[in-house]
């Protein structure tokens, strides 16, 4: 990985690597996607990051406002084929930083219960489990992660 960029939901190489993380939840969620989608969308994502290897898109992920502490971690995804070098973490530590940087105690996330590795990556990183929060409270299938930064 050459370079992290901070950036924004404008940003066509994080809207391109979006589509693709969504493709891939899609089958992922099957059945349940329709409920996770209008909570992803990115029109107001003012803080992202995207990773680049030889001026090549290869990550990404953002954080959104949740309340007064705590910052949401969202639309984390690394291509399959780019996992196990370090990419997904360095893109959340870079989150973490950018989260402090704001005023911000902590981060917090929900992901899939079927997100093995996205599950491993936060739990290597710090995440410790948590009740789910909001819109995620009553789903089953959801796991939710806080970290204080």
């Amino acid at each position: 990985m050459n370079k992290l960029h901070r950036t924004n939901s404008e940003n066509k190489d994080f809207q391109n690597l979006v589509f693709e993380l969504d493709k891939y939840l899609a089958k992922i969620n099957s059945d349940d996607n329709d409920f996770f989608v209008q909570f992803n969308k990115i029109d107001l994502l003012n803080h992202a990051v995207v990773a680049y290897s030889n001026n090549l898109p290869i990550g990404c992920g953002a954080i959104k406002k949740l309340n007064s502490n705590s910052m949401e971690i969202k639309r984390m995804f690394v291509p399959e084929s780019m996992r196990g070098k370090g990419i997904a973490s360095a893109i959340l530590n870079e989150l973490e930083n950018w989260t402090k940087e704001l005023g911000f105690e902590k981060c917090v996330l929900e992901t899939s219960n079927k997100m093995h590795d996205a599950i491993g990556l936060y739990t290597k990183c710090g995440y410790k489990i948590i009740p789910n929060y909001g819109q995620y409270e009553q789903i089953k299938t959801s796991v939710c992660f806080e970290k204080i930064v």
